[in-house]
């Protein structure tokens, strides 16, 4: 019994190193398109005079104007986050999935149940890093002209505190969107994968779970992208200064839904399935296989 605690520690610790490792290495890969994805996602329809045209629009006005640099505005909130991020979401998944045991659901439904849990409880850790991340990717000045992350965050609690109106701003349009997409990517990446045969050929194996990982991220991306629009309005610049247009995360889709049309909810969307299609699938992978090392490593550890 004295083992059992530690048995778990050790396993809980190799969730979180995993967990946070695949959040690194997706951020650092993927960023710049999440910077896109946010631009596309504040625009007000045509007569907005800043309207970027198109996606390669998007790309050579901010590379021109704000510099490389500017691909990597408000970075430094998601990279302070990820590691918690990511290891909340893969350590609460693991954790609510063993949960789910016990009430004896179907597999299926337990994988997306628990993704469900995951992505609430990542959506309360990462809605602070959130706010400051969308205040720094919508101001178009130039990289150096722009505030630290940490002047921006002094800023958000200055004028708006700590709750609903400052650093936890658009928390409910962030809970749809987290727990929307990880009920949608655990259950469809573990309910696929393990209908689909595994292969002997270690290269044929990783394509495998690429592909499922892939089409994963792809399918929740577009189911929770009116959430994430909704969260950009909230956490972005109002249209008039010192007037809270977007308060509310469903007031705020039907108000952008009444205004610019249905297709306005699915603004950003092209960017984001290129940024959490191949992104969604690094992390799935990232995490298992450096979860598998950790494993492998202290078990060979034990066995001398």
């Amino acid at each position: 019994m004295a083992q059992q605690p530690r048995g778990f520690l050790q396993e809980a610790s190799h969730q979180v190193v995993a967990g946070g490792s695949a959040g690194l290495v997706e951020i650092c890969l993927m960023h710049p398109l999440d910077v896109v994805k946010t631009r596309f996602q504040i625009q007000r329809g045509k007569t907005d005079p800043t309207s970027y045209k198109s996606l390669g629009d998007c790309f050579r006005t901010i590379f021109q104007r704000e510099g490389l640099l500017g691909f990597y505005k408000g970075i430094l909130p998601p990279i302070l986050a990820e590691t918690p991020k990511r290891a909340v979401k893969f350590f609460t998944f693991e954790q609510y999935k063993k949960l789910l045991g016990y009430a004896s659901l179907p597999p299926g439904l337990a994988f997306a149940v628990a993704g469900l849990g995951s992505g609430l409880t990542e959506a309360v850790v990462v809605n602070p890093f959130e706010v400051v991340k969308v205040t720094l990717q919508t101001n178009k000045n130039a990289f150096t002209e722009q505030p630290s992350s940490f002047v921006q965050a002094q800023q958000i609690i200055k004028t708006g505190g700590l709750g609903f109106r400052g650093l936890n701003k658009g928390l409910t349009a962030t809970l749809g969107r987290h727990g929307v997409f990880n009920m949608v990517y655990f259950g469809f990446y573990f309910n696929v994968k393990n209908i689909l045969p595994v292969n002997k050929d270690p290269n044929l194996e990783f394509l495998r779970k690429f592909g499922i990982g892939l089409v994963s991220g792809t399918i929740a991306s577009i189911i929770n992208i009116p959430f994430d629009v909704a969260k950009s309005r909230i956490q972005g610049p109002q249209p008039v200064p010192g007037e809270i247009k977007y308060r509310t995360c469903f007031k705020t889709m039907a108000t952008v839904y009444k205004e610019e049309g249905f297709l306005a909810l699915y603004k950003g969307l092209l960017p984001k399935i290129m940024r959490l299609g191949p992104g969604g699938a690094v992390m799935l992978l990232v995490y298992e296989y450096v979860y598998a090392w950790l494993q492998d490593t202290v078990n060979h550890k034990e066995h001398f």
